[in-house]
């Protein structure tokens, strides 16, 4: 019975740590990345911009959980990478600057940036 006490204690410490630490994204700097780099990107492709307020923040999370980027040709997270920043920075002052962010943290980012902007969001948002 002890044991179990102490094993249950131990488990509810465990996961108030882990909400503790849980990660507050930042939308002002997924809007600087999404703008400086995604926007970048689009603008010169035939799709052109893709403008948050475009979709809904139910669309946007689909979107971002599906992971799937160019019609499932690559993903998402590909383009938030470390590897894809390094690859980009010399050209890209964003990618330069946010390139020891992790790749979750800066993901978790730019959905939130895109949820506020979403068209049903608290701040709908385009990118010109």
């Amino acid at each position: 019975m002890k044991f179990t006490n102490q094993l249950t204690v131990g488990v509810a410490l465990s996961l108030l740590a882990s909400a503790a630490f849980a990660y507050d994204a930042d939308w002002k700097r997924g809007r600087v990345y999404y703008r400086s780099v995604c926007t970048s990107c689009h603008a010169v492709q035939p799709v052109g911009t893709i403008n948050p307020s475009s979709k809904t923040k139910a669309e946007w999370a689909a979107y971002l959980k599906g992971d799937k980027h160019a019609k499932g040709k690559d993903t998402v997270k590909q383009y938030v990478s470390k590897a894809y920043r390094a690859s980009i920075k010399s050209g890209n002052k964003a990618a330069e600057k946010f390139a020891a962010v992790p790749d979750q943290e800066l993901l978790d980012d730019i959905a939130a940036f895109l949820t506020k902007g979403a068209k049903d969001g608290d701040a709908p948002a385009s990118c010109n």
